[in-house]
């Protein structure tokens, strides 16, 4: 685990962003598409951990962006070229936009200056969505990677960030996949190999070092 100084030299809230990943009614809510996964997500406390990362970030001075998986009706612009795609097509919730399924899902907070990113195709928030475009305007160096699920949209969201340029800070307990096993073994072996791993406290503990953004240091 990151020392307390590293966490809090990557941290600084002028340049760090704080993304929520597919947090959505129709994939971590009650009724969710996925009961298994949104139960994961409830009773591991990766949502309440998020929701904390989030109001406390917010305090701080980072910036919010929430990225929110959707489709069209018709289906145009998906993807169709893999089984989960096609698997998807056939779920009794579908991530409709406009939607209650595509909005973000208690208890995280939407505010009036977070981002919200949508998109109709892939895997990844960043690959292909204005998401990177918003983090070079925004200064951003660091980005906090939260959200679900560890199976495939938060490792792609971390290698895209890694790609990019972007030093990515990921809170092992506000993330969450099914199995819970599977999870753990992801980000040891896989994310803990280009990100910076540590839990919510930390992390919450980390941004209380630095000052907020648009205070000047002495």
């Amino acid at each position: 685990m990151p020392s307390h100084e590293q966490l809090g030299a990557l941290l600084d809230p002028a340049g760090t962003v704080l993304i929520t990943v597919e947090c959505q009614q129709g994939v971590v809510g009650p009724a969710a598409a996925l009961p298994e996964l949104a139960r994961e997500a409830r009773e591991s406390g990766a949502l309440a951990n998020i929701a904390r990362l989030v109001t406390a970030a917010r305090a701080r001075g980072v910036q919010i962006v929430h990225a929110v998986a959707e489709r069209r009706p018709d289906g145009r612009g998906a993807n169709r070229n893999a089984r989960l795609f096609r698997a998807a097509e056939r779920l009794p919730v579908q991530q409709l936009a406009g939607t209650d399924a595509t909005r973000v899902a208690p208890p995280i907070e939407v505010a009036g200056q977070d981002l919200v990113v949508r998109r109709l195709h892939g895997l990844s928030p960043v690959q292909g969505t204005d998401v990177d475009a918003l983090l070079r305007n925004l200064g951003c160096r660091t980005l906090i990677v939260t959200g679900v699920s560890a199976n495939i949209a938060i490792p792609n969201t971390v290698f895209d960030a890694v790609n990019r340029g972007y030093t990515v800070v990921v809170p092992s307990d506000a993330v969450a996949g099914v199995p819970a096993e599977y999870t753990a073994a992801m980000i040891r072996h896989t994310l803990a190999l280009v990100a910076t791993v540590a839990t919510t406290d930390e992390v919450l503990d980390g941004l209380g070092t630095g000052a907020p953004a648009g205070v000047r240091r002495e």
